[in-house]
């Protein structure tokens, strides 16, 4: 165990090493403007299922992750040359067989949880005027392919990723990956994993234009196309509007529309979902409305864990289920005017119904052939409904020693009937993190 961590740090330190020596050669913000920092974060999941569920009941597990991302500034001249690398070591605390499973931890072939898994990546990134493009493992964050950070390590995708803002208020993206590393992996693997669609030795590919500036108005287009499966195209569009000195509306859109293509690996696939929101400010506490839509014969699916940016997509349930129609009230409340500053709540409830899932493409991967009873078994039956209530409390160190010291304590419940094919569960969520910045 200590073999591996003293490696993983050497890599980080070997890392910062080759900065200084080639800074050495190119000192005008290579050095200057490189970062490295280290984030220790302690995480405790609870997941208590009130229905059966793969014979495992009850699962719990508590581990320690840190994870250290090395940013360096570029080289000078016409073409800018850095890198960004990260380094990840993850340990358990307490687990065991009958408790794992909870994603915090790699599973061994028992279905034992791993004593510790560590990875390593970077992306090599050259930089022209206000362009930008990265080869290598990187973390994405666009409304069509979104690694996500909500376990223990984030996720990463392998391939290249260009950024182009050299017009102000317009943003040009376009990237394409042909590996995914899970958040409890070690490794990356060319499979793209959603609710129905399981695409290996596949690759996605996007493109992006966002637009905005200091007015009240902004939007986005998206598209993408994950091989032999499916096209999918976005766009956004939102409003923010000051009420007063202290209220402000902020009203946003988000549409998808996705298609099959190629060889259609996950079967026939025509796909609308669309949501809207409403946010009012008022002082310390904000109140959201939400809609949610899903228009297909199949659910609204997505590779990726945070590749959905429809309103209701939230802690546990996503409310994409074919033809489901769904409904957010949410409440936020800053503790800072009141005497806690940094102390924040939040409490929101979603229902969702009329799912039905009946009318799924038979032989696709949301109605396939079940060999047991010799007949197809869609995923989600007629008349599926489910709510979820998120309730979450957190609070950030503002000043001293521990500064930016961070405690988030979120209780999730889940209820769904067998159509809608959901768990009835209840989940605890416990996470300390503690950001080091060693360089900046």
């Amino acid at each position: 165990m200590r073999n591996r961590f003293t490696l993983l740090t050497s890599l980080t330190l070997l890392a910062s090493g080759q900065v200084w020596a080639v800074d050495a050669q190119e000192p005008q913000g290579f050095l200057e403007d490189s970062t490295l920092t280290v984030l220790s974060r302690n995480f405790f999941l609870q997941n208590d299922y009130r229905t059966g569920h793969e014979q495992k009941n009850y699962k719990q597990e508590w581990a320690q992750g840190f994870i250290a991302n090395l940013q360096s500034g570029f080289t000078s001249g016409d073409v800018g040359v850095g890198i960004d690398a990260h380094g990840f070591y993850g340990l358990k605390l307490d687990s065991g067989r009958g408790r794992s499973g909870t994603g915090l931890l790699p599973l061994d072939t028992q279905g034992r949880a791993e004593d510790e898994y560590s990875s390593a990546g970077a992306a090599l990134k050259l930089k022209y005027s206000r362009t930008t493009l990265k080869f290598g493992e990187m973390e994405v964050q666009t409304p069509v392919f979104d690694t996500a950070d909500k376990r223990l390590q984030p996720e990463y995708a392998s391939g290249f990723f260009l950024d182009s803002q050299e017009v102000t208020g317009v943003r040009l993206v376009a990237g394409h990956f042909t590996a995914f590393k899970n958040q409890d992996a070690s490794t990356a693997h060319g499979d793209f994993q959603g609710y129905g669609a399981t695409t290996h030795n596949a690759r996605i590919s996007l493109a992006g234009l966002e637009l905005s500036d200091d007015g009240p108005l902004g939007g986005s287009l998206y598209a993408s196309q994950l091989s032999d499966t499916w096209r999918q195209y976005y766009g956004n569009l939102h409003f923010a509007h000051p009420l007063s000195a202290d209220s402000s509306v902020l009203l946003d859109s988000n549409l998808y529309r996705t298609l099959d293509t190629g060889n259609a690996r996950s079967g026939p696939i025509n796909n609308t979902a669309y949501s809207f929101s409403g946010k009012y400010r008022l002082g310390v506490q904000a109140l959201t409305l939400a809609y949610q839509k899903i228009d297909g014969d199949t659910p609204f699916d997505f590779v990726g864990g945070d590749s959905t940016y429809l309103a209701n997509s939230i802690k546990y349930a996503d409310f994409n289920g074919a033809h489901e129609q769904s409904y957010q009230i949410r409440y936020d409340l800053d503790f800072t005017p009141l005497g806690v500053p940094g102390l924040t709540f939040m409490s929101r409830y979603v229902t969702g119904r009329q799912i039905d899932g009946t009318r799924a493409p038979q032989g696709g991967a949301y109605d396939p052939f079940d060999d047991s009873t010799d007949r197809y078994v869609p995923i989600q039956g007629r008349g599926g409904r489910h709510w979820e209530r998120d309730i979450n409390l957190k609070y950030v160190v503002q000043s001293g020693p521990a500064k930016h010291l961070s405690f988030d304590v979120s209780q999730v419940s889940h209820r769904a009937n067998r159509a809608q094919a959901g768990d009835d569960i209840d989940r605890l969520y416990l996470v300390v993190e503690y950001p080091l910045d060693l360089l900046k």
